[in-house]
C-alpha cells in the first residue's frame, strides 16, 4: 500500500487535525493580508478621486460667483 491509501485506513489523530487546522489558518491569514492591502489601495484611490472632484467643482463654482470689476482710466 502506498502512504495515501494507508492514511485513508488509519484513524484520525489529534496531530492530523492540528496540522490541517494550521494549514487552513495559514491560508486564511494570507487571504486576509492580500484583501487588506487591496482594500487600502482602493480606499486611497477613492479618497484621491473624491478630493479631486470636490476641488474641480469648487473651483468652477468660485469662477461663477466671482465678480470681475474692470477699471478703465481715461
Amino acid at each position: 500500500m502506498n502512504a495515501e491509501a494507508e492514511a485513508l485506513h488509519r484513524p484520525i489523530q489529534r496531530r492530523d487535525l492540528e496540522a490541517k487546522f494550521r494549514e487552513l489558518q495559514g491560508e486564511a491569514e494570507e487571504t486576509y493580508q492580500s484583501a487588506t492591502s487591496t482594500l487600502l489601495t482602493v480606499g486611497a484611490v477613492v479618497v484621491v478621486g473624491v478630493v479631486a472632484v470636490a476641488y474641480l467643482f469648487g473651483r468652477r463654482r468660485g469662477k461663477k460667483r466671482t465678480t470681475l470689476v474692470e477699471i478703465h482710466r481715461l
